[in-house]
């Protein structure tokens, strides 16, 4: 596991930590350096050379310079003249965490550098004659501002209950252009187990779902393992993030848009059949396909001109505090209650794309539903697009999968 920024979440500066690393290579001492690796030897105690017999000095080279050292370097160290018996490399930011080989004559690390820090090698080792010997080295890593690092929101978030459409979503807030590097260090796990795959939606998103919705119940567990990964271009991931959410029940909502029918499905039972109205055709037609509750309000102001139709117009509309809205797609299209058309429910569609029902089922259905929730919609010849919305349930499998950078 990579370190985290300081148990931090949030993006922060960057100088008060330099200052530190500062003050800590001021303090660490002098040391032996070259221009791209350096090593250190013991030193003969005068007089011992007039009752010992001559011995090679053991000598710790490592593989980067005394500064400006790149984060993804892995830090090696070897042994001539004797071997490696422990090696601690500290820093203000955390141990770095390393393994030595069999033959105990190299030290490689395992942990990640992180940018602008001090780190401070303390070896141990044993010369060809049986002497024990300390060795100190120290190394400070090239410093990264904010705009070369990109930082990982994680949705859902921790601890949340979504429904079995939520696809599980990383957006990054600096473009990732060696998406493959990301990815790798990217893992979802869930119980029960669910075959999934990742999909990149743009430089900055990226999706997972499972092949199937997800099992009512599952247990999920996110790990966006990319603190100091090379997301290309000189960008690196500026901090892990780890999240686990739950799935709730399994509600499905099948809109016919044909018969004007909602029906309400829980864990694979049929709750209700609610009376419905969709978009009027061909002006407003509602998109088929499958959908997924993005947000909920209890109230909301609907306004024409968000998409695009002046109020003014015999089309527009402007109102107030729209009880129970549901949004399901980017542009728009909401689940409401409208008791304005409770005459076409079930009869015609009439709306302006939205899908309506009475106040007194659609407070029902809010009152039951959560992020996440699946809308099935057939009925019509508009399709649902992939990123309007949550509307990664539109490809199949196998178009999907492709979507991944290591496919």
């Amino acid at each position: 596991m990579s370190m985290r920024r300081f148990g931090t979440t949030a993006r922060r500066p960057r100088a008060a930590r330099a200052l530190v690393a500062a003050a800590a290579l001021a303090l660490l001492g002098p040391t032996l350096a070259a221009c791209d690796s350096g090593s250190v030897a013991d030193t003969v105690t005068p007089g011992d050379e007039e009752t010992t017999p001559a011995v090679a000095p053991l000598r710790v080279h490592t593989n980067v310079a005394r500064t400006d050292v790149p984060i993804d370097r892995e830090v090696r160290l070897t042994a001539s003249g004797g071997t490696l018996r422990a090696v601690k490399v500290t820093s203000e930011a955390g141990p770095l965490s390393g393994k030595l080989s069999k033959n105990q004559k190299t030290w490689v690390s395992s942990g990640r550098l992180e940018p602008g820090v001090a780190y401070r090698i303390h070896s141990t080792g044993v010369r060809s004659d049986g002497k024990q010997v300390v060795k100190n080295q120290q190394f400070r890593t090239h410093d990264l501002t904010l705009d070369e690092q990109t930082y990982p929101s994680v949705a859902p978030l921790e601890g949340e209950t979504v429904g079995v459409g939520m696809p599980v979503i990383v957006t990054f807030d600096i473009p990732v252009t060696d998406k493959a590097s990301i990815e790798k260090h990217m893992s979802v796990s869930a119980s029960p187990r669910q075959p999934g795959a990742w999909h990149w939606i743009s430089d900055q998103e990226v999706h997972w779902r499972p092949k199937h919705y997800w099992r009512a119940g599952t247990s999920v567990d996110v790990d966006v393992d990319i603190n100091s990964i090379p997301a290309g271009g000189g960008i690196y991931g500026q901090e892990s993030r780890h999240v686990e959410f739950n799935i709730g029940d399994a509600h499905i909502y099948r809109v016919n848009m044909d018969t004007h029918q909602m029906r309400v499905f829980s864990n694979g039972g049929l709750l209700r059949t609610i009376p419905i109205t969709t978009g009027e055709e061909p002006k407003f037609t509602t998109r088929s396909g499958v959908k997924v509750i993005l947000e909920k309000f209890r109230t909301k102001r609907m306004n024409s001109e968000t998409i695009g139709i002046d109020r003014n117009s015999p089309d527009g509309y402007d109102i107030d505090d729209v009880e129970y809205a549901m949004r399901v797609t980017y542009s728009g299209e909401f689940v409401h209650a409208a008791p304005w058309s409770v005459a076409d429910q079930g009869y015609a569609n009439v709306s302006h794309g939205c899908t309506g029902m009475s106040t007194a089922n659609a407070g029902w259905l809010y009152n039951m539903s959560r992020r996440g929730d699946v809308v099935e919609y057939t009925g019509t010849d508009r399709q649902m697009e992939l990123t309007n919305g949550y509307g990664d349930w539109n490809l199949d499998f196998a178009d999907w999968s492709a979507g991944s950078a290591l496919s």
